[in-house]
Protein backbone atom coordinates (compact mmCIF):
# COMPACT_ATOMS: atom_id res chain seq x y z
CA UNK A 1 0.00 0.00 0.00
CA UNK A 2 1.40 3.23 -1.08
CA UNK A 3 0.40 6.00 1.80
CA UNK A 4 0.74 9.25 -0.16
CA UNK A 5 1.83 12.52 2.74
CA UNK A 6 0.54 15.56 2.53
CA UNK A 7 2.34 18.30 4.25
CA UNK A 8 0.87 20.68 6.64
CA UNK A 9 1.47 24.98 6.37
CA UNK A 10 2.39 25.77 9.34
CA UNK A 11 1.14 28.70 10.68
CA UNK A 12 3.90 30.69 12.57
CA UNK A 13 1.66 32.70 15.39
CA UNK A 14 0.46 29.13 16.71
CA UNK A 15 4.11 28.23 16.67
CA UNK A 16 5.60 31.83 18.71
CA UNK A 17 2.64 31.00 20.90
CA UNK A 18 3.80 26.99 21.36
CA UNK A 19 7.25 28.35 22.24
CA UNK A 20 5.84 31.00 24.40
CA UNK A 21 3.87 27.87 26.33
CA UNK A 22 6.98 25.90 26.38
CA UNK A 23 8.74 28.57 27.79
CA UNK A 24 6.43 29.02 30.96
CA UNK A 25 6.39 25.27 31.20
CA UNK A 26 9.94 25.24 32.21
CA UNK A 27 9.78 27.23 34.72
CA UNK A 28 6.83 25.84 36.62
CA UNK A 29 8.12 22.61 36.16
CA UNK A 30 11.11 23.47 37.67
CA UNK A 31 9.60 25.41 40.76
CA UNK A 32 7.25 22.43 41.39
CA UNK A 33 10.47 20.05 41.43
CA UNK A 34 11.58 22.16 44.83
CA UNK A 35 11.74 21.60 48.33
CA UNK A 36 8.93 24.51 49.44
CA UNK A 37 8.39 23.86 53.03
CA UNK A 38 9.54 27.27 53.64
CA UNK A 39 8.04 29.55 51.02
CA UNK A 40 9.03 32.64 50.13
CA UNK A 41 8.55 35.81 47.47
CA UNK A 42 9.47 33.42 44.07
CA UNK A 43 7.14 30.57 45.58
CA UNK A 44 3.92 33.34 45.73
CA UNK A 45 4.97 35.16 41.99
CA UNK A 46 5.11 31.39 40.70
CA UNK A 47 2.08 30.49 41.96
CA UNK A 48 -0.15 33.24 41.67
CA UNK A 49 1.52 34.29 38.10
CA UNK A 50 2.66 31.31 36.32
CA UNK A 51 1.66 27.45 37.60
CA UNK A 52 -1.39 26.10 35.89
CA UNK A 53 -1.25 29.01 32.81
CA UNK A 54 0.58 27.34 30.21
CA UNK A 55 -0.22 23.57 30.39
CA UNK A 56 -3.76 25.14 29.35
CA UNK A 57 -2.06 27.01 26.18
CA UNK A 58 -0.60 24.12 25.28
CA UNK A 59 -3.75 21.72 25.41
CA UNK A 60 -5.77 24.17 23.38
CA UNK A 61 -3.31 24.47 20.28
CA UNK A 62 -2.76 20.66 20.69
CA UNK A 63 -6.62 20.07 20.03
CA UNK A 64 -5.90 23.04 16.76
CA UNK A 65 -2.54 20.21 15.71
CA UNK A 66 -4.88 17.42 16.13
CA UNK A 67 -7.46 19.18 13.37
CA UNK A 68 -4.51 20.44 11.42
CA UNK A 69 -2.84 17.22 10.69
CA UNK A 70 -6.20 15.67 10.18
CA UNK A 71 -7.13 17.88 7.49
CA UNK A 72 -3.91 16.48 5.56
CA UNK A 73 -3.81 13.31 6.86
CA UNK A 74 -6.13 10.02 7.63
CA UNK A 75 -7.71 9.23 11.11
CA UNK A 76 -5.67 5.93 10.98
CA UNK A 77 -2.50 7.92 10.56
CA UNK A 78 -3.54 9.98 13.56
CA UNK A 79 -4.25 6.70 15.94
CA UNK A 80 -0.66 5.74 14.80
CA UNK A 81 0.82 9.21 15.89
CA UNK A 82 -1.45 9.23 19.23
CA UNK A 83 0.41 5.24 20.19
CA UNK A 84 3.41 6.84 19.71
CA UNK A 85 3.19 9.59 21.79
CA UNK A 86 1.99 7.29 24.68
CA UNK A 87 4.93 5.47 23.86
CA UNK A 88 7.30 8.57 24.20
CA UNK A 89 5.86 9.06 27.59
CA UNK A 90 6.29 5.87 28.71
CA UNK A 91 9.57 6.23 27.85
CA UNK A 92 9.97 9.72 29.67
CA UNK A 93 7.97 8.63 32.89
CA UNK A 94 11.07 6.54 33.38
CA UNK A 95 13.06 9.72 34.47
CA UNK A 96 10.43 11.85 34.75
CA UNK A 97 6.95 11.16 36.62
CA UNK A 98 5.00 14.47 35.95
CA UNK A 99 4.84 13.98 32.16
CA UNK A 100 1.79 14.44 29.97
CA UNK A 101 2.55 13.23 26.88
CA UNK A 102 0.48 10.14 28.24
CA UNK A 103 -2.33 11.41 29.23
CA UNK A 104 -2.53 13.82 25.76
CA UNK A 105 -2.45 10.26 24.03
CA UNK A 106 -5.16 8.74 25.82
CA UNK A 107 -7.18 12.14 26.02
CA UNK A 108 -6.85 12.41 22.29
CA UNK A 109 -7.93 9.09 21.37
CA UNK A 110 -10.25 9.06 24.03
CA UNK A 111 -12.09 12.78 23.28
CA UNK A 112 -10.77 14.36 20.33
CA UNK A 113 -11.27 11.66 17.58
CA UNK A 114 -14.90 10.93 18.30
CA UNK A 115 -15.10 14.78 18.32
CA UNK A 116 -13.65 14.88 15.18
CA UNK A 117 -16.68 13.18 13.58
CA UNK A 118 -19.01 16.24 14.64
CA UNK A 119 -20.04 18.70 12.03
CA UNK A 120 -19.37 22.13 13.11
CA UNK A 121 -17.13 23.95 15.48
CA UNK A 122 -20.04 25.32 17.63
CA UNK A 123 -21.37 21.69 19.12
CA UNK A 124 -17.53 20.89 19.64
CA UNK A 125 -16.85 24.54 21.42
CA UNK A 126 -19.91 23.55 23.67
CA UNK A 127 -18.92 20.48 24.26
CA UNK A 128 -15.48 21.57 25.05
CA UNK A 129 -16.50 23.86 27.54
CA UNK A 130 -18.64 21.85 29.12
CA UNK A 131 -15.54 18.91 29.74
CA UNK A 132 -13.65 22.15 31.04
CA UNK A 133 -16.43 22.68 33.64
CA UNK A 134 -16.74 18.99 34.53
CA UNK A 135 -12.98 19.21 34.32
CA UNK A 136 -12.91 21.85 36.98
CA UNK A 137 -15.74 20.47 39.39
CA UNK A 138 -13.95 17.20 39.88
CA UNK A 139 -10.54 18.58 40.77
CA UNK A 140 -8.82 20.54 37.33
CA UNK A 141 -4.93 19.21 36.83
CA UNK A 142 -5.22 16.71 34.32
CA UNK A 143 -9.04 16.57 34.32
CA UNK A 144 -8.88 20.01 32.33
CA UNK A 145 -6.92 18.52 29.14
CA UNK A 146 -9.98 17.02 27.60
CA UNK A 147 -12.32 20.18 27.75
CA UNK A 148 -9.07 21.93 26.36
CA UNK A 149 -8.54 19.94 24.00
CA UNK A 150 -11.88 20.46 22.68
CA UNK A 151 -12.00 24.07 22.62
CA UNK A 152 -8.92 23.61 20.52
CA UNK A 153 -10.62 22.26 17.75
CA UNK A 154 -13.60 24.25 18.03
CA UNK A 155 -11.73 27.47 18.18
CA UNK A 156 -10.15 26.05 14.88
CA UNK A 157 -13.01 24.75 12.85
CA UNK A 158 -14.89 28.15 14.10
CA UNK A 159 -12.04 30.40 13.16
CA UNK A 160 -12.90 33.53 15.35
CA UNK A 161 -12.37 37.01 13.54
CA UNK A 162 -9.39 38.86 14.48
CA UNK A 163 -11.12 41.96 15.82
CA UNK A 164 -11.86 39.84 18.78
CA UNK A 165 -8.27 39.69 20.15
CA UNK A 166 -8.51 42.78 22.05
CA UNK A 167 -11.79 42.78 23.60
CA UNK A 168 -11.56 39.17 24.62
CA UNK A 169 -7.94 40.31 26.24
CA UNK A 170 -9.39 42.67 28.04
CA UNK A 171 -12.09 40.46 29.55
CA UNK A 172 -9.54 37.79 30.57
CA UNK A 173 -7.37 39.87 31.82
CA UNK A 174 -10.11 41.58 34.33
CA UNK A 175 -11.31 38.19 35.37
CA UNK A 176 -7.50 37.05 35.90
CA UNK A 177 -6.67 39.62 38.23
CA UNK A 178 -10.25 39.21 40.50
CA UNK A 179 -10.04 36.09 40.37
CA UNK A 180 -6.40 36.18 41.87
CA UNK A 181 -7.15 38.41 44.36
CA UNK A 182 -10.04 36.40 45.46
CA UNK A 183 -7.80 33.51 45.66
CA UNK A 184 -5.24 35.06 47.16
CA UNK A 185 -7.65 36.78 50.08
CA UNK A 186 -9.13 33.15 50.92
CA UNK A 187 -5.46 31.91 51.65
CA UNK A 188 -4.51 34.96 53.47
CA UNK A 189 -7.46 34.44 55.52
CA UNK A 190 -6.46 31.04 56.03
CA UNK A 191 -2.80 31.73 56.72
CA UNK A 192 -4.33 33.99 59.38
CA UNK A 193 -6.32 31.03 61.17
CA UNK A 194 -9.35 33.67 60.79
CA UNK A 195 -10.93 31.24 58.49
CA UNK A 196 -11.24 27.35 57.59
CA UNK A 197 -9.76 26.37 54.85
CA UNK A 198 -12.33 26.73 51.83
CA UNK A 199 -13.54 24.52 49.62
CA UNK A 200 -13.40 26.76 46.80
CA UNK A 201 -10.47 28.14 46.58
CA UNK A 202 -9.16 25.29 44.20
CA UNK A 203 -11.92 26.23 41.94
CA UNK A 204 -11.14 29.89 42.17
CA UNK A 205 -7.45 29.46 41.69
CA UNK A 206 -8.32 26.89 38.42
CA UNK A 207 -10.84 28.77 37.17
CA UNK A 208 -8.30 32.00 37.91
CA UNK A 209 -5.92 29.92 35.93
CA UNK A 210 -7.24 29.14 33.10
CA UNK A 211 -8.68 33.03 32.32
CA UNK A 212 -5.02 33.99 32.77
CA UNK A 213 -3.72 31.32 30.07
CA UNK A 214 -6.12 32.95 28.19
CA UNK A 215 -4.91 36.47 28.71
CA UNK A 216 -1.32 35.77 27.84
CA UNK A 217 -2.32 34.04 24.63
CA UNK A 218 -4.77 36.85 23.76
CA UNK A 219 -2.24 39.22 24.57
CA UNK A 220 0.94 37.54 22.78
CA UNK A 221 -1.10 37.27 19.79
CA UNK A 222 -1.51 41.35 20.06
CA UNK A 223 2.16 42.70 20.39
CA UNK A 224 3.63 39.66 18.49
CA UNK A 225 6.12 41.25 16.02
CA UNK A 226 8.59 39.48 13.59
CA UNK A 227 11.67 40.05 15.93
CA UNK A 228 9.92 38.45 18.75
CA UNK A 229 7.99 35.46 16.44
CA UNK A 230 11.49 35.17 15.41
CA UNK A 231 12.36 33.96 18.79
CA UNK A 232 9.67 32.04 19.97
CA UNK A 233 9.02 29.99 16.86
CA UNK A 234 11.88 27.73 16.56
CA UNK A 235 11.51 26.30 20.21
CA UNK A 236 7.45 26.16 19.18
CA UNK A 237 8.57 24.29 16.17
CA UNK A 238 10.56 21.82 18.10
CA UNK A 239 8.38 21.73 21.35
CA UNK A 240 8.28 17.70 22.03
CA UNK A 241 12.10 18.11 22.12
CA UNK A 242 11.98 20.97 24.37
CA UNK A 243 9.84 19.55 26.65
CA UNK A 244 11.52 15.90 26.80
CA UNK A 245 14.98 17.92 27.34
CA UNK A 246 13.86 20.33 29.63
CA UNK A 247 12.49 17.64 32.30
CA UNK A 248 15.75 15.86 31.85
CA UNK A 249 17.88 19.24 33.02
CA UNK A 250 15.04 19.51 35.99
CA UNK A 251 15.83 15.17 36.80
CA UNK A 252 19.41 16.10 36.85
CA UNK A 253 19.48 19.86 38.69
CA UNK A 254 16.78 18.46 41.58
CA UNK A 255 19.39 17.94 43.92
CA UNK A 256 21.07 22.05 43.31
CA UNK A 257 17.42 23.23 42.93
CA UNK A 258 16.53 21.91 46.99
CA UNK A 259 19.61 23.12 48.20
CA UNK A 260 18.38 26.52 47.69
CA UNK A 261 15.93 28.26 50.21
CA UNK A 262 15.55 31.54 48.00
CA UNK A 263 14.27 29.33 44.85
CA UNK A 264 15.99 31.87 42.72
CA UNK A 265 18.13 28.90 41.46
CA UNK A 266 14.66 27.86 39.99
CA UNK A 267 14.83 31.00 37.99
CA UNK A 268 17.99 30.94 36.87
CA UNK A 269 18.14 27.52 35.66
CA UNK A 270 14.37 27.78 33.50
CA UNK A 271 16.15 30.98 31.64
CA UNK A 272 19.34 29.47 30.91
CA UNK A 273 17.77 26.33 29.59
CA UNK A 274 15.37 28.40 27.55
CA UNK A 275 17.37 30.57 25.98
CA UNK A 276 20.00 27.57 25.30
CA UNK A 277 16.74 25.48 23.77
CA UNK A 278 15.95 29.22 21.59
CA UNK A 279 20.02 28.77 20.24
CA UNK A 280 19.89 25.24 19.54
CA UNK A 281 16.62 24.72 18.19
CA UNK A 282 16.97 27.59 15.49
CA UNK A 283 20.85 25.85 14.67
CA UNK A 284 18.77 22.65 14.13
CA UNK A 285 16.39 23.83 12.09
CA UNK A 286 18.56 26.52 9.61
CA UNK A 287 19.46 22.52 8.50
CA UNK A 288 16.73 20.22 9.56
CA UNK A 289 12.74 20.14 8.91
CA UNK A 290 12.16 18.69 12.17
CA UNK A 291 13.15 18.69 15.84
CA UNK A 292 15.31 15.09 16.71
CA UNK A 293 12.04 13.45 18.50
CA UNK A 294 9.67 15.13 15.98
CA UNK A 295 10.85 13.50 13.43
CA UNK A 296 11.38 10.33 15.19
CA UNK A 297 7.83 10.45 16.19
CA UNK A 298 7.13 11.38 12.51
CA UNK A 299 9.20 8.08 11.30
CA UNK A 300 7.45 5.71 13.76
CA UNK A 301 3.60 7.25 12.90
CA UNK A 302 4.39 6.43 9.26
CA UNK A 303 6.53 3.44 10.05
CA UNK A 304 9.45 4.24 7.53
CA UNK A 305 12.51 6.74 7.76
CA UNK A 306 11.16 10.23 6.99
CA UNK A 307 13.74 12.78 4.91
CA UNK A 308 14.48 15.31 7.40
CA UNK A 309 17.51 17.38 6.33
CA UNK A 310 16.90 20.40 4.43
CA UNK A 311 17.88 20.65 0.71
CA UNK A 312 17.22 24.39 -0.21
CA UNK A 313 16.38 27.60 1.90
CA UNK A 314 12.61 26.99 -0.31
CA UNK A 315 11.61 23.44 1.51
CA UNK A 316 8.31 23.84 1.26
CA UNK A 317 8.19 22.03 5.23
CA UNK A 318 9.27 25.24 6.12
CA UNK A 319 6.71 27.26 8.17
CA UNK A 320 4.62 30.07 5.31
CA UNK A 321 5.00 33.43 5.78
CA UNK A 322 2.40 35.25 8.04
CA UNK A 323 1.42 38.12 6.25
CA UNK A 324 0.08 39.76 9.60
CA UNK A 325 3.66 39.65 11.16
CA UNK A 326 5.64 41.33 8.60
Amino acid sequence: MVVHLVPVARIRELDALRGFAVGGIMLVNTWQHTDKSARNGVDWTVEALFQSRFYPIFSLLFGISFMLFLRGNSRRALVSRLFWLFCLGQAQHLFYEGEVLTDYAVYGAAVLLPASFLAGGLPVLLLGLAATAWGLKVGGGPYLIPGLFLLGMGLYQLRPPRWLLLPSFAVTGLATVLLTYAWASMRAEEASGHAQASPYAWIVYSVAALAGAAAYSLGLLLVLRPWLSAVLEPLGRMALTNYVSGTAVIALAAPLLNADPTRWSVVALAAVTVAGQVLLSRWWLSRFRYGPLEWIWRCLTWFRPMPNRLESSRDRNRPLPDPRLT
